[in-house]
C-alpha cells in the first residue's frame, strides 16, 4: 500500500497577512506564519480575512474557508471592476495637513466611507510644525466642525517623530488602515508606526517564487497592540459606488433630524419644510459641512 502523502496534519482558524500570485500568507491562531494555496472560489480573499485552513503532509497548506466579513474595502480594477483589497477594519487613520492645504471634501468622502465601513474614524493633521504660518481662519473653522460632531483629531509632526506614540495608543486593539489625498505624509506616517519587527514577507517562500509586491495590502502586528493594514493603494482608496442613502448616512450629525422633514424622500436641498436646513439655519448643524454634502449631492445627482 503506497502511503497517503496529501493526509491532513494540521487545521484550524487564521488570519491573511498578505497575497503573492495565487497564494496567501496567514497567520494562524498560535502566531504562526504559513504559506497556503486557496480553492478555486476563494480567489477573492483580501489582507485581513478571518479563514479556516488545513495542512497536508506535503505541499502548502490550504484555504479551506473564509469566515464571515466585518466589511470590505474595495478598488477597482484596471477593468474598473470592484476587488477587494481589505477586510475587517475597525479605524480609518484619515490624514490631512496644513502643506498641502486640506481638501475638505475629500476628508468628508472619507467620512462617508468609514461610516459605510461601520468603523472608527481618527483625522491626523500632519506637520502640525506648519500650523501657525499655513493655517487660515477657514481652515481653522473648518476643523472646529469636525471637533464639534465627535471627530476625534490628533495634531502630529511625522518628520518630527512627534505623536506617533499617540496614534499607536488610538490603534490598540483595533486593525486600522492610513488613507488620505496626496502629499500629506501617509507613507512616513505608515512607516514609523511599523515596527522593527515587522514581517518580512518576500522572505515567506518555500521555493522562492511569488515574492510580495508593494502593490499588496499586508497586515502588521504593532507592538502596544492591534494591527495595522498598508499599502500604497490602500492608502489612496477613493469612494465608490456612492448612493443617496450612503451620502446622508454619511453625516453623522444629520441622524438626530432624519424622519422630521415634511417629505420622506427629502434631499435637503430644494424641498420645504426640510429638518436640516432648519437645524443649519439654527446652528444646530456646521454650515461649511452642510455646504459641502450639497456639492455632493450636486455630483451624485449629475452622475
Amino acid at each position: 500500500m503506497t502511503e497517503n502523502t496529501s493526509q491532513l496534519i494540521s487545521s484550524g482558524a487564521g488570519q491573511v497577512i498578505t497575497r503573492f500570485g495565487a497564494d496567501f500568507l496567514i497567520e494562524t491562531e498560535q502566531g504562526e506564519l504559513l504559506r497556503c494555496t486557496a480553492r478555486r472560489k476563494l480567489d477573492n480573499l483580501a489582507c485581513g480575512d478571518r479563514i479556516q485552513w488545513e495542512g497536508q503532509a506535503q505541499g502548502n497548506a490550504a484555504v479551506t474557508a473564509m469566515l464571515p466579513r466585518r466589511n470590505v474595502l474595495e478598488r477597482p480594477d484596471f477593468r474598473g471592476r470592484l476587488r477587494p483589497v481589505a477586510a475587517n477594519i475597525d479605524l480609518l487613520i484619515v490624514v490631512t495637513s496644513w502643506q498641502p492645504a486640506p481638501l475638505w471634501e475629500m476628508l468628508d468622502r472619507y467620512l462617508i466611507a468609514a461610516n459605510r465601513l461601520r468603523a472608527d474614524v481618527l483625522l491626523v493633521m500632519n506637520k502640525s510644525d506648519l500650523r501657525s504660518t499655513h493655517a487660515s481662519a477657514e481652515a481653522e473653522a473648518c476643523l472646529a466642525e469636525y471637533a464639534s460632531i465627535g471627530c476625534p483629531i490628533l495634531h502630529v509632526s511625522a518628520d518630527q517623530q512627534q505623536g506617533i506614540a499617540a496614534i499607536l495608543t488610538a490603534i490598540q486593539g483595533r486593525t486600522a488602515i492610513v488613507v488620505g489625498q496626496s502629499g500629506v505624509g501617509k507613507s512616513s506616517i505608515a512607516a514609523q508606526l511599523l515596527p522593527d519587527t515587522d514581517i518580512r514577507v518576500g522572505t515567506i517562500s518555500d521555493n522562492g517564487e511569488g515574492r510580495h509586491t508593494t502593490t499588496s495590502a499586508t497586515l502588521y502586528r504593532l507592538p502596544l497592540g492591534g494591527s495595522l493594514i498598508d499599502s500604497p493603494g490602500v492608502r489612496d482608496f477613493g469612494l465608490t459606488g456612492m448612493d443617496f442613502a450612503t451620502l446622508e448616512t454619511g453625516f453623522p450629525e444629520f441622524r438626530p433630524f432624519l424622519g422630521e422633514c415634511r417629505f420622506h424622500n427629502c434631499t435637503h436641498n430644494h424641498e420645504p419644510g426640510c429638518a436640516i436646513k432648519t437645524a443649519v439655519k439654527a446652528g444646530q448643524l456646521p454650515p461649511r459641512r452642510f455646504a459641502r454634502y450639497l456639492n455632493l449631492l450636486a455630483d451624485l445627482q449629475g452622475q
